[in-house]
């Protein structure tokens, strides 16, 4: 399973720098080279962990954002974030890099650096207590599904897309595009909805849910949402 994280973290590296670079017009990209480093090497830690720790998480994690048995507006929500996402780190790039319509402060851009390994934090955190923390949102009666509401879970529903928040902010800021936390907004309103229409079906399907949500009154951000 470590072989296979490994050709499919290469694969997935080698696909976002020609994503990045060829819109940047150029190899020469320092930012460009910390993002995927940063995503590199956290991202392959935490799967390694993941491998020895949860393998079946895992082998979820790895199955992708996409399944034949997926539930249709999550087919299309999933759809249209690819979408947003590609065309947000296209347009950092165009916009840091290849026509400097932006200017980022350099502390702003470490600033970015560090949301994104926070973001990066709460998925491990996320990862560590559910181990049903799959990338489509399904019950997983085959793997014992039950509620989860320790660690993340006792301060928020949706623990993984508050880290995803810090990774899409700090994402645009650690690559030096204004334009690309434009785009930001977009993405959060999308995990939104969908951290809506998943809660759903948990309750529908999943015993202990409704109890849950009525103890846990925050979704993303403790006091706020």
């Amino acid at each position: 399973m470590v072989a296979q994280l490994t050709i499919k973290t290469a694969v997935w590296l080698a696909g976002m720098a020609l994503l990045l670079f060829i819109s940047a017009g150029t190899w020469r990209w320092p930012e460009g080279w910390v993002y995927l480093a940063e995503l590199g090497v956290i991202g392959t830690a935490v799967g390694v962990w993941l491998a020895h720790y949860d393998p079946g998480l895992l082998a979820e994690r790895m199955s992708g954002i996409f399944a034949r048995s997926q539930r249709g507006w999550d087919r299309i929500l999933m759809s249209i974030f690819v979408v947003l996402w590609i065309g947000s780190l296209v347009l950092s790039a165009l916009d840091a890099v290849r026509f400097h319509w932006s200017q980022v402060p350099i502390w702003l851009q470490a600033a970015g650096a560090v949301l994104v390994a926070l973001g990066y934090y709460v998925f491990y955190l996320t990862f560590r207590e559910n181990s049903y923390a799959a990338p489509t949102v399904k019950i997983q009666s085959e793997r014992g599904h039950r509620v989860v509401s320790t660690g993340p879970y006792a301060m928020v529903r949706h623990p993984m897309y508050a880290g995803a928040v810090a990774f899409f902010v700090g994402t645009p800021l650690l690559l030096g595009s204004w334009w690309g936390l434009a785009v930001a907004p977009a993405l959060i309103v999308l995990l939104g909805v969908r951290a809506l229409l998943e809660e759903r079906t948990l309750a529908d399907e999943l015993p202990g849910y409704r109890d849950y949500a009525a103890r846990v009154h925050y979704r993303l951000v403790p006091g706020i949402w």
